[in-house]
């Protein structure tokens, strides 16, 4: 009950006290210079001495809002996790599909136990097989049920079906799955920066997949309610240039010191590991996963493969020959060819409708066989799932899945690289981190110019319009954006976390908005008046510099109501510091109006906005995929537009109604609301977003012009599989094939 409604609840409402004296002090501030110059009615007098304290009110009000929520955590983490379980169930469903090839049939794999030197967990059997129990072989789910502690390392030669096999554990979990069973979800190591702890990892993972408010997400994994199933130990460190595991491997045996430190109260918490043999053993045993038990997959046996060969076949008659070569000799070129899952279901697809199966007899090595399997394998695919509209061709597809291969297989620089990546190469696709396939340069100088360009649309009002002020905000709006999308760094698509005000980075990104703010004083002092400028660069600063403060990361209570009042808070609390830079700007009448009438109508608009369009901390009911990151983080940049140019355009318009005439405020506030509008939405909103359109364009001819679509369709098709937020190649070997064979081989 702490984490929601103790210690996190006191230190909101000291934060929020902290900025609400500051509000306070700023007024009563400003009220005293002005009492000082004197020249004042008493009306006026009295309007600057009810200013603080009708600030105080509204903080004392804003304070008193926030109640810490009620109810048995233990016993809403039971439902949550049953919510989280039909997610996953129906996640991982899909990418079984994938993984065995579109099809239902599947290979039944066996593993034996590998005795492990140090501490291991009691095993059950000394083997198993996937499915179909028998007296002597538990089936995978069994024999994980009967392991004590349930700790678990799959391991197996490239293509043996690791992933396969975790896969059906975890489904056989989910579906036998009893209240209080934790809810297995699957995550990559290769992207997981092992000095992040692995609770807050499963946490972000569960935010960023499946869309979990970011507090909901740690309670769960704080109450045990998830079992990590850790995917490619393997590929955490580079390979030596023969493909041999690397003897250091720094990150994973971090990953590994990781996991032995993974506790559940006094026991060693349950976890799920795969990696390939050659990599596990060359690590030293004393890092090794302890407590744990390691089983490898034994390559298929013919018996296995003939059997799986007839289930699927549409026409058996056609496979007679390959089945009788794998009968007749157990141990020749095709039968160890096809000893691993991952050949065998390639072989299937490959001629489930057209070719001769017997072709596979003519190869005379193993690596000729594997070479003219990849090689048909993007054909075979792609003319089994042709779109209904506008079908791809196969050189296309090859082309297009070639170039992201050899993007991937490239290093990446520190700027691009997740914290803690190794130097080696990469295995997923996030999209708005593929910019740099299309040109570094190209894209950042695209970006930069498109933007600003953008934001000069106001520019065409601002030629009617008859205050000057119009012109050269809009001029500065578009040289300000257009810097700021020159970047080379793109944050991760935004999402609002009010608890970040409370660290140290939080703290430092608003002191990175309140110098941007004050940075503009002098450009604000020209265009207006140097107090004026004072005051709304103030307010700008400290607006932008809150909002980038809380801004990162949801975090979202189990309420509906405490979400869309956190939110609102959010919004007034920038609004007030909108409010104060009008009053040192304009005086108590004017600024009073205009700072109101800016301040709350962004605060209430982007409270609303955000409240409501995102998940209102209940549990959700589908997986984010990864063009979903995108969408949200282009909705919310077009929310931050929308509001922003709604409170320029309505304040600008007041103020110079008031000042200069009703006819110059109709003409001037629809220009500098769609100036802010544009400059905060295009420019600000969306930074991810943003750059990812911008690659798309600066991809044209080189990748298709609805890339998203492509990589969806090419998941469907089996080429490429989800994994989390991002996409990955459906196994490694393809990736390295199409790395290397940029051009589709002849028909």
């Amino acid at each position: 009950m702490a984490r929601i409604g103790g210690r996190g609840y006191r230190r909101w409402r000291v934060w929020l006290a902290v900025v609400g004296g500051l509000l306070v002090a700023a007024s009563a501030l400003y009220a005293g210079v002005q009492l000082t110059q004197g020249d004042l009615g008493p009306s006026d007098t009295a309007g600057l001495i009810g200013l603080p304290l009708g600030v105080a009110a509204l903080v004392v009000t804003l304070v008193g809002l926030r109640r810490p929520p009620a109810g048995d955590l233990a016993q809403l983490a039971r439902g949550w996790a049953a919510t989280l379980a039909e997610q996953v169930k129906q996640d991982q469903q899909r990418q079984w599909r994938q993984l065995i090839g579109d099809d239902t049939q599947r290979i039944n794999l066996s593993f034996t136990l590998r005795p492990e030197p140090g501490r291991a967990a009691a095993a059950p059997a000394g083997a198993g097989r996937l499915f179909e129990e028998t007296p002597t072989l538990p089936d995978v789910a069994a024999y994980y049920r009967r392991t004590c502690p349930r700790r678990l390392v799959v391991t197996g030669e490239p293509g043996a079906g690791k992933s396969v096999l975790a896969l059906e554990l975890m489904l056989a979990l989910l579906e036998e799955r009893a209240e209080e069973d934790p809810v297995p979800v699957r995550l990559s190591l290769a992207e997981w920066d092992p000095t992040v702890p692995l609770p807050k990892r499963l946490a972000r993972h569960l935010v960023d997949v499946y869309d979990w408010p970011a507090q909901m997400a740690g309670e769960l994994v704080s109450q045990h309610r998830v079992l990590p199933v850790l995917d490619g130990l393997d590929e955490m460190d580079p390979t030596a240039p023969d493909g041999s595991p690397s003897p250091v491997a720094p990150r994973a045996r971090a990953a590994l010191e990781a996991l032995n430190a993974y506790q559940n109260g006094r026991a060693p918490a349950p976890v799920i590991l795969t990696c390939r043999t050659r990599h596990y053993q060359a690590l030293d045993s004393r890092v090794r996963l302890i407590d744990a038990a390691c089983i490898d997959i034994d390559l298929v046996t013919p018996p296995t493969a003939c059997a799986y060969l007839r289930q699927r076949a549409r026409d058996p008659a056609r496979w007679r020959p390959v089945l009788e070569a794998l009968e007749d000799d157990p141990t020749g070129t095709l039968a160890t060819a096809l000893s691993t899952p991952w050949r065998l279901s390639l072989a299937a697809t490959i001629y489930a409708r057209d070719g001769a199966p017997s072709d596979l007899l003519r190869h005379a090595t193993v690596g000729d066989l594997d070479e003219d399997l990849l090689a048909r394998f993007v054909p075979a695919a792609t003319a089994l799932h042709p779109r209904p509209h506008r079908p791809y061709t196969a050189s296309d597809v090859h082309r297009w899945l070639a170039r992201l291969a050899a993007h991937l297989d490239t290093p990446s620089s520190a700027s691009e690289a997740p914290a803690g990546a190794g130097a080696g190469a990469r295995t997923d696709l996030v999209l708005h981190q593929l910019w740099p396939l299309a040109g570094s340069g190209q894209v950042r100088a695209a970006d930069a110019v498109l933007t600003a360009l953008a934001v000069l649309l106001p520019l065409a009002l601002a030629w009617a319009s008859p205050h000057p002020g119009l012109k050269t905000m809009s001029v500065v709006a578009a040289v300000v954006a257009g810097c700021h999308a020159a970047r080379g760094s793109m944050d991760p698509p935004a999402r609002v976390r009010w608890g970040r005000l409370r660290t140290k980075a939080g703290c430092r990104d608003l002191a990175y908005g309140l110098a941007f703010g004050l940075a503009l004083w002098p450009l604000f002092g020209i265009v207006f008046k140097p107090l004026a400028g004072l005051g709304f660069g103030l307010a700008l600063g400290l607006g932008a510099g809150l909002t980038r403060a809380i801004g990162r990361e949801p975090s979202m209570t189990a309420r509906p109501g405490d979400v869309v009042r956190s939110d609102l808070l959010q919004g007034l609390v920038v609004g007030l510091v909108f409010v104060a830079g009008f009053l040192i700007w304009a005086g108590p009448a004017v600024g009073l109006l205009n700072g109101l009438a800016v301040g709350l109508t962004y605060g209430l608009v982007v409270g609303l906005v955000v409240g409501f369009t995102r998940t209102i901390g209940c549990e959700p009911s589908t997986t984010a995929r990864p063009r979903d990151v995108i969408r949200s983080d282009l909705l919310r940049g077009l929310a931050a537009g929308l509001a922003a140019g709604l409170a320029a355009g309505l304040g600008w318009g007041l103020l110079h109604g008031l000042t200069l005439g009703l006819a110059v405020g109709l003409a001037a506030g629809p220009g500098y609301g769609l100036a802010v509008g544009l400059m905060v939405g295009v420019g600000f909103g969306a930074p991810s977003g943003r750059r990812y359109l911008v690659f798309v364009l600066c991809s044209r001819g080189k990748l298709p012009w609805r890339f998203g679509v492509f990589l969806d369709w090419a998941c469907a098709a089996g080429l490429l599989r989800f994994a989390g937020a991002a996409y990955q190649f459906r196994h490694r070997e393809l990736q390295q094939w199409l790395a290397r064979h940029p051009s589709p081989p002849p028909a």
